[in-house]
């Protein structure tokens, strides 16, 4: 074990919505070292380290961290989702079968004899309690309930960590069960920040209002990626979040027409009537309007529109209801648990879309809303 008081947290999947949020949170902070692992370059904030690992490689995994005695920490946030498959391929045998083996090359590695492992995070989600297969759950979800009876990698994965914890009695875990997740991160499987972000573009430059295109009501729940690094800190060293599982939200709700015309507003916009369409299916040959919008605006994103939006376009097609019949039942978790507990991070989700929008603005990464407005008066 370290000897040191400094603690070294592994973000895996560090490219991700999440992983990217937890390694700047983590690296803001002097009590922790921080290292971010994917199979591709990281962009690092300030005093983080990188580490460029397949996770499907176990040897490889062995190589890199089988000898490492400064890990401390795992916040592990990387998740496998076949390409272009998205939503169907969240039942897939061989896709759970990935994700299981993916986890276990991180931490068992890790998990030995002399190691410095003290807590490991993994993330779950609404599918926990069937939200992609029930036509409706019982209001709100409760993490103490049963596990719902569908096959699903978020039980595997479990399984293997309470199994490997048992044995081990050295370290303990934290289970997060997030709502829809916000961030910045580009090129994300589930983000739909940047997809919208260039619907809401492309709509501009054809002079179109931002009409929102998803389908009927449904009273929902969001979460910000950096409450999430908020949450994920905080059960690092809280002896409440051992071997616990909770339920994650910004602690309200929210509805996607009602926040749509603050989202709207954020990019610069008017929201326009209801346009029901697929996201995925409005982008799939936008490639050459995205590059004209990238050179138009000098923007810093990049020019590969699959690269920018990953499938957050298919994404929000799921999470804005696309295709569906209406009246929906509200998708609620209770989040009194981790409250309970002691985490009482909150946000407005209103104010979490504006955010980060407009920290995509800021960086370059869409063009600026008041380009938009002066182009509107």
């Amino acid at each position: 074990m370290t000897s040191s008081s400094k603690k070294t947290a592994l973000v895996v999947g560090a490219t991700g919505v999440v992983g990217q949020a937890c390694l700047r949170h983590f690296a803001q902070h002097p009590e922790w070292d921080v290292i971010g692992v994917a199979r591709r370059a990281l962009d690092l904030p300030a005093g983080a380290q990188s580490l460029k690992l397949d996770l499907q490689d176990r040897a490889a995994c062995e190589a890199m961290l089988g000898g490492r005695e400064d890990i401390t920490h795992v916040i592990y946030a990387a998740v496998y989702e076949q390409p272009g498959g998205l939503v169907g391929g969240w039942r897939d045998q061989e896709q759970m079968r990935i994700n299981l083996e993916m986890l276990r090359n991180v931490v068992e590695p890790l998990d030995r004899s002399g190691g410095a492992l003290e807590h490991v995070c993994i993330m779950q989600g609404g599918k926990a309690y069937g939200v992609h297969i029930h036509p409706r759950i019982a209001v709100p979800a409760r993490e103490r309930w049963p596990r719902d009876g569908h096959e699903n990698f978020y039980w595997l994965q479990e399984d293997f960590l309470r199994e490997a914890q048992a044995r081990s009695r050295r370290w303990h875990f934290s289970i997060f069960r997030p709502r829809i997740v916000f961030g910045d991160a580009m090129g994300s499987n589930m983000n739909p920040i940047p997809a919208i972000g260039v619907y809401a573009w492309l709509r501009h430059e054809r002079g179109l209002p931002l009409a929102y295109p998803g389908g009927p009501e449904r009273v929902n729940q969001a979460i910000d990626a950096d409450l999430i690094a908020q949450a994920c800190a905080w059960a690092a060293t809280s002896p409440n979040a051992r071997n616990e599982t909770f339920n994650l939200d910004n602690g309200d709700v929210f509805v996607w027409q009602n926040v749509w015309g603050s989202i709207a507003d954020a990019l610069g916009m008017q929201a326009g009537d209801a346009e029901p369409q697929s996201l995925a299916a409005a982008l799939a040959d936008e490639q050459p309007a995205w590059e004209r919008l990238v050179h138009k605006y000098h923007l810093k994103a990049p020019l590969d529109l699959k690269a920018f939006i990953g499938q957050g376009a298919a994404y929000a097609d799921f999470q804005m209801n696309h295709g569906k019949q209406g009246p929906l039942p509200p998708v609620i978790m209770s989040s009194v648990k981790i409250r309970q507990a002691g985490f009482n991070g909150c946000i407005d989700t209103e104010d979490m879309f504006r955010k980060w929008f407009e920290k995509l603005q800021h960086n370059g990464l869409l063009p600026a809303a008041g380009l938009a407005r002066a182009s509107q008066r």
